[in-house]
Parts: C-alpha cells; structure tokens; sequence
C-alpha cells in the first residue's frame, strides 16, 4: 500500500450529479473527475473527517472538511471499504467511520447542524440529512413548530437532470416542544443555580436562519430596505437585494425569491393620495403553509424619502444594470425602491392609465365578498388590492354585467355591483360600488372594446349568443347617452396615452407627478 502513488475508483458519482467519473486518493489531497471533465478536489490538509454509510446508489464517501463543508461520493462497492480505510489512515491520518443508518422509519429523534447541513437523528443513527443551502426560507406555521421550505416547483431541476422524471422536496415541518436552557454570555458566574430558559422552537428557528444566512452570504447585498409595510401577506418586512435574487426577512417568516420568480410590478397611487401601493406578482407563488401569495403588497407614504447608496461600482452601474440605477438616491422611498426593483428584476412597472373615477382618483372603492379595497381599472388589466390581490386582463374577460343598478324596495340604491364573466366560465364579482362610478367605468369597458350588460336581477343569466345579437342595439343606445351625458360629469382627463405602460421617474429624483408620468412603449402586460 505504501509503494502506491495512488488508490483509484471508477463509477464514482459526485453529489447528486448524475455524471459518473473517477475516484482518486492520493498524499496530497482527494479528487473526482468525471467523463465530461467536471472536477472537485479536496486538499490533504483540509480533511476532516470521513464516514462511509449506505446510500441509493451501492455505498457512499462522506467527507467533512475543516470549514465544515461536506462533500458526498456514491457509487462504491461493500468490498471498497478495506482499500478505502488504509488509504485514508495512510494519506490523512484519519480513521474511516462505518456509520448505520437508521431505518425503523420512526420520526422522532434529535437534530444536530453540520456546516450547512441539518442532521436528523434516531437512536444515535443518522436517519435523513437536509442541505440548508437549497432552502429557500423558514417560518413558524404553528405553535412548536418549524418549518423549512425549499426549491420552488418553477424553478428549473438540476443540471443534467430531466424536469418531468425528477421528485423535489418541497419543504419539512419539524415539531419542537419544550424549553432549553439559554446559553449565558457570563458562564464564569456559577452563583446562578437556575438558568433562564427559552422556548426550543425558537432556538431551532434561530439557528436555521442563521445557517440560511450564512450560505446567501457568498454575494453581497445591493441594498436593504428596511421595515417595509406589507398589507399582503401582513407585516413589516426587510427587503435584502442581491444579484439574482432578494431576501424577505420578517420577525415570523423568511423567504429567499428569485428574480426569475418575479412576472408583473405595479405602482399604483391610492385614492387617499397619502400612500403608494407597490405590488409584486409571482410565479410560483409565495408560500405561508397553506396559504399561497401570488401577489405581494407593499404600502409606503407618498412623502416618506430615504437616502441610500448602492453596494455597486461604476462599472457594474454602466454595463450589467446599462444606466438604469444610480449609485446613490434621495428621493420619495416608493420612487426608490421600484427603480431598484425594475432594473434587477427586468420587468416594466405598470402605472395607472387613462381612467378616472368620479372623484379624479386612479381607483374604485369597493368590496370583493367579505373584503374591502381598491379596484383599480388599468390599460390591460383590472387590479383589486390589497385582499385578495385579484389580476383580471382584459383578454380573457367575456362579459362585464352591472347589477342592482335600478331602484330598491326602500328607494333609489346608492351602490352597484359589477361582474366579470371569464372567457373560462368563472365569474368575479366586486360589490357596494358607489352610483356615481358608473358613468365613467361603463366608459372605461367601451373604450376598451368589452362587452357590457345591465341586468335588472342578480339572477339573469347572460349568454354570450344574446350578447352578440344584442350587441349593436347596445351600441346605439350607449352612444345616444353619451352624447347627452355633460363633459362635467364625464371628468375624464384624455390629454395621456396609455400612460400606465411603464415606470420612468424624473432623473433628478424628485417626487412623481400626480399621475405618475410614464414614456414608456404599450406592450407591457401582455408579458
């Protein structure tokens, strides 16, 4: 053995990869080469420790190095262990550990941390090991309980492997109960006979965010937006942007989202002309047990700035983001914050459009079953925040019906309601309309070339044949009203295009106008 140069293994798999390659030891350092020259290499001095256990794929090499990495190699045979254990002790000085796996299927055991790694135990056996660096987040979805979710459905499988033979995992929920005794900074005082104690959930949340935020730490953060209003899903959030992805750090929840997640942005003024909505789509949704979030909403007050510089050079600035941030900003927080987000992300912020309700305002008050909000009519979608954040485009609305529009028992109603009949059968209803919208939002839907109907009976059930050969009578009739209709009641402003195609502030940073100017081409929402 100590004549050899060497100890060599073929058929050797590298991680999860589904490449084979060869397996060598040799005095200065461990190392893997495949058939399609992917290569990992392990210097002498940096092993660890070493481990050899059963795997899906014959046995497999587990080697920890001294920053705690593990590195994993499958593939080898049971009559390997002899050549492999004196090639170790030899080059390494280490001992070869024979680990058995626990396999009685119990789930109840302890946990212990290894570099980025979560070890479950039971009866001092290993029995799973997650990799925390694939998570995306942590939260607390119950009372003792921890849960850690991992790589989305929509983000691609690993490379060489095919997407529709491939089984993910999508997140773990591990139950916590009890108290652990809280590690004390002076552990000189021994006068302290009882130690505080803390909930052990809490301990075990801490420490996997803490190791979540260890394995982002390899990129730096641009920027940080801190204690960000969140209507949906609710709660105060940090926003750590990154690279190619941003951080949403909450007391309770803790995402990491792609920027290839990100579909749709929105900026929307609120009809109280005091805070901005900032609205983030998602595909795949955002995740809270359950609970699935297409749809972020973030509320800032219209005259809130902030000062910040950006972690990025010169160089970066001009060529990756091509002008499209500044290094530093000290403008309106809102105007900031959907820069910072339409340059990383690369996707255009739609903006209101052309409408306007009775009032002036971007947006009608209005109740969708249970919940109040906004429903604002944009170019090529209708948005109704904040919950439940609902995105209707225009191209898939078959009808728009008004109802309750006429007279009540009691006398003349104040309010309306309003139902989208979908091209794919299902109806969305938006209730307690005030009277005075309906001018200007049956205006809205003709202009927009959709179908519009009143109906007398919440009832009445509409075919799109009756549509279709009522159709011109509407259009006479409507165009017979408008005509008699004041241009003061109208109170439409038709000096804009299509402003809400696109997000442009003012270079020199100072707050937007009134109605957020936009230059952008029309070809936005059709994304």
């Amino acid at each position: 053995m100590s004549e050899r140069r060497y100890v060599e293994f073929e058929s050797i798999h590298s991680g999860i990869q589904s490449d084979v390659g060869r397996f060598r030891l040799a005095p200065n350092g461990i190392g893997w080469k495949s058939t399609g020259n992917k290569t990992t290499v392990i210097a002498a001095d940096d092993v660890k420790k070493v481990s050899w256990s059963r795997a899906a794929r014959g046995h497999q090499v587990r080697i920890v190095v001294k920053d705690n990495t593990v590195y994993k190699f499958d593939g080898f045979r049971s009559e390997d262990f002899d050549d492999l254990k004196d090639a170790i002790k030899l080059y390494y000085k280490v001992q070869l550990e024979a680990k058995e796996l626990s396999v009685r299927g119990w789930n109840w055991g302890n946990t212990s941390f290894q570099g980025s790694n979560l070890i479950f135990d039971v009866s001092n056996k290993p029995m799973f090991e997650l990799p925390l660096a694939q998570a995306i987040g942590t939260n607390k979805p119950g009372k003792n309980e921890v849960s850690v979710n991992f790589v989305d459905p929509g983000q691609p499988a690993p490379e060489g492997i095919n997407p529709k033979e491939v089984d993910e995992l999508m997140d773990v929920t591990f139950y916590v109960p009890g108290t652990v005794a809280k590690e004390s900074e002076n552990k000189d005082n021994e006068n302290e006979e009882e130690d505080e104690e803390v909930a052990a959930d809490m301990v075990f949340y801490e420490t996997i965010k803490s190791k979540l935020e260890f394995s982002q730490m390899t990129t730096e953060n641009i920027v940080q937006f801190q204690e960000v209003l969140c209507l949906t899903p609710r709660g105060r959030y940090n926003i750590d942007m990154y690279q190619d992805f941003l951080r949403l750090r909450g007391k309770t929840y803790d995402y990491k989202i792609l920027y290839s997640n990100i579909i749709k942005l929105f900026l929307l003024l609120k009809p109280d002309e005091m805070h901005v909505m900032f609205v983030i789509g998602l595909d795949p949704p955002l995740r809270q047990g359950q609970t699935k979030y297409p749809f972020l909403v973030f509320q800032f007050v219209r005259d809130e700035e902030i000062d910040i510089e950006l972690n990025l050079d010169d160089e970066a600035i001009n060529d990756k983001y091509e002008n499209k941030l500044q290094k530093r900003y000290d403008a309106p927080t809102y105007e900031v914050v959907s820069t910072v987000f339409r340059a990383l992300t690369n996707r255009k912020v739609t903006v209101p459009g052309t409408y306007r309700s009775h009032h002036g305002a971007n947006a009608l008050k209005c109740s969708m079953k249970a919940n109040e909000g906004y429903l604002y009519p944009l170019e090529k979608s209708f948005l109704f925040i904040p919950k439940p954040t609902t995105f209707i485009p225009h191209s898939e609305i078959g009808v728009v019906s008004f109802s309750r529009l006429g007279t009540t028992s009691g006398g003349s109603s104040r309010t309306f309601d309003i139902k989208f009949h979908m091209k794919n059968g299902t109806d969305i209803q938006f209730s307690s309309i005030n009277r005075e919208e309906y001018a200007n939002l049956e205006d809205f839907l003709r202009s927009k070339r959709i179908k519009v109907k009143s109906v007398n009976n919440e009832e009445t059930i509409v075919s799109y044949a009756e549509l279709d050969e009522d159709e011109e009578e509407d259009e006479e009739e409507y165009s017979g009203r408008k005509k008699r209709r004041t241009e003061k009641e109208m109170d439409v402003d038709e000096e804009e295009e299509s402003p809400d195609e696109d997000f442009a502030p003012d270079e020199s940073g100072s707050e937007v106008a009134e109605e957020f100017d936009s230059e952008a081409a029309s070809e936005n929402e059709s994304e």
